[in-house]
C-alpha cells in the first residue's frame, strides 16, 4: 500500500525483471511446479510463503514466468484459499498485537496511533475485496471478533 499520508511508495525495495521469460537453468516443468504449489498449500503454507519456498528451496523465482497462472490463481482453481485473503489476515493479526499492547500499556499514544492507521488500512482493503467480490458485502471488521476471524 501506499504512504498514508504522503501518497508516496517509497523508492526501496527489489524490483522484478520488466520481460517475463522462462530461465533456462528452471528444472521444474508447470505441471511439477503446480503440484509443488498445491501440495504445500495443503500442509498450511500461506501463498506468500510458498512463493519464498519455491525461489529459495526449488529454484523457481517467479510462477508467471513459467507460463501459468499465479500462486492464488492455482488454489483457487484446487479450492485451497482460505475466505480471508493473506494480506487482510495479516492486518488484522498486526491490530490484535497492537490492542494487546495497548492493553498493557496504556499511555502509549504512538501504539494508539498505530491502531488506528492499522484499521484505518484494514477498511480501505475491505472496501476494496467487496468491490472486487473476493468478500461478501455483509462482510465487515469487528475489533471485538478479530481473534475468533483469524484463528
Amino acid at each position: 500500500m501506499a504512504r498514508m499520508y504522503s501518497g508516496k511508495r517509497g523508492k526501496s525495495g527489489s524490483k522484478k525483471p520488466v520481460k517475463i521469460t522462462k530461465k533456462l537453468w528452471i528444472r521444474y516443468s508447470e505441471k511439477e511446479v503446480e503440484s509443488i504449489i498445491v501440495k504445500l498449500a495443503k500442509g498450511g503454507k500461506t501463498p506468500s510463503q510458498i512463493g519464498l519456498i519455491l525461489r529459495d528451496s526449488y529454484g523457481v523465482p517467479d510462477v508467471r514466468a513459467l507460463g501459468i497462472k499465479g500462486i492464488t490463481e492455482i488454489l483457487g482453481k484446487n479450492s485451497l484459499l482460505t475466505k480471508v485473503p493473506e494480506d487482510l489476515t495479516s492486518l488484522i493479526k498486526k491490530d490484535i498485537q497492537l490492542m494487546k499492547h495497548l492493553e498493557q500499556n496504556k499511555k502509549d499514544m504512538d501504539a494508539k496511533r498505530g491502531i488506528i492507521l492499522t484499521e484505518s488500512k484494514i477498511h480501505r482493503l475491505v472496501k476494496y475485496y467487496k468491490s472486487k467480490k473476493v468478500l461478501p458485502e455483509s462482510w465487515h471488521y469487528e475489533k471485538d471478533k478479530a481473534k475468533l476471524l483469524i484463528s
